[in-house]
């Protein structure tokens, strides 16, 4: 058993580290070469990771809400975990590693981190994030059959990521301080 848990937890060490480098490769590249006329296919970029992360955020609390109420064990239960991983590590991961990559980048490049409200949005991406990591944790430990929350609680934390997206959108598009 403790066979499986080292190499359970090896795993997830060697995924950080890629991940990590992913990040820093992502980083360097768009830190360092600057084309002309780069910005609007970042700023695309960005939109779409975007898009594709808040997607994400809010179907993976749902999933939770219905997997919340199916017995342990049964093979609807299987089919959440495996709709459950795929979501959040084939859309959900990558999308909020390009929106972070982009959203710096864009932020370095034409605002030199300058403004109120570009730092009222970073604030708020980075609660974001941090959202990200408790559904992270969570499809965990459904995946091992260890949820404690009620549907209840996963329906009202489905709106946390809508209200801090909302939030965001206005500090963007209005930027009031």
């Amino acid at each position: 058993m403790s066979t499986d848990v080292n190499s359970s937890g090896s795993k997830v060490a060697i995924r950080a580290m890629v991940s990590l480098a992913i990040v820093l490769i992502g980083f360097g590249i768009l830190f360092h070469v600057n084309p002309e006329g780069a910005y609007n296919w970042i700023k695309a970029l960005h939109v779409i990771a975007i898009i594709s992360w808040m997607a994400a955020m809010l179907y993976l609390p749902r999933l939770f809400v219905y997997h919340s109420t199916i017995a342990v064990g049964s093979e609807t239960s299987e089919l959440f975990k495996v709709m459950e991983r795929r979501l959040l590590r084939v859309i959900m991961n990558p999308a909020m590693i390009i929106a972070w990559i982009t959203g710096l980048w864009m932020a370095w490049d034409m605002f030199a981190f300058k403004g109120g409200w570009l730092h009222g949005k970073l604030l708020l991406v980075v609660l974001m994030s941090a959202a990200h990591g408790i559904l992270s944790k969570s499809m965990r430990r459904f995946a091992a059959d260890q949820n404690t929350k009620s549907s209840k609680y996963w329906r009202i934390f489905n709106e946390v990521p809508t209200i801090l997206m909302i939030l965001i959108v206005i500090l963007v598009i209005v930027k009031p301080f």
